[in-house]
């Protein structure tokens, strides 16, 4: 089965921001809920959005964003407001403390990660590294 990615993500060192203990390995944003429900609102055959991280760009790792249909065994859940968000096995421990939002502006809307986790980004935001 080919994914599908639905939006594209960048990603936001937070320099100084210790990590906090949350319940959920990501928090949401009200602007990300609301995003995530507007996504998945026409889509009765999906249950939440799935975040991955890959191999790819200058600085290592991105993340992407895909429908979910089902939770796999090793996917952390978080539920907030009404959406899911399933985290993949090898994107939970970059994601700790992890703030999801969704940022809209004139040239560009995206899911955007403010990441405490994060040593460095691209000049562009869409790669990482830990």
């Amino acid at each position: 089965m080919a994914t599908r990615v639905v939006a594209t993500a960048t990603v936001r060192a937070l320099k100084g921001r210790k990590l906090l203990p949350t319940r959920a390995a990501l928090t949401l944003t009200p602007a990300a809920v609301n995003r995530i429900k507007t996504l998945l609102q026409d889509k009765p055959d999906f249950i939440g959005l799935k975040v991955g991280v890959r191999q790819r760009g200058c600085n290592g790792l991105s993340y992407t964003l895909d429908y979910a249909s089902s939770k796999d065994k090793l996917d952390e859940e978080v539920v907030q407001d009404g959406v899911k968000v399933f985290i993949d096995k090898k994107a939970q421990l970059s994601l700790l403390g992890t703030e999801m939002d969704f940022v809209e502006s004139k040239l560009s809307s995206e899911f955007v990660f403010n990441n405490p986790n994060i040593k460095g980004t691209c000049g562009c935001g869409e790669s990482f590294s830990m």
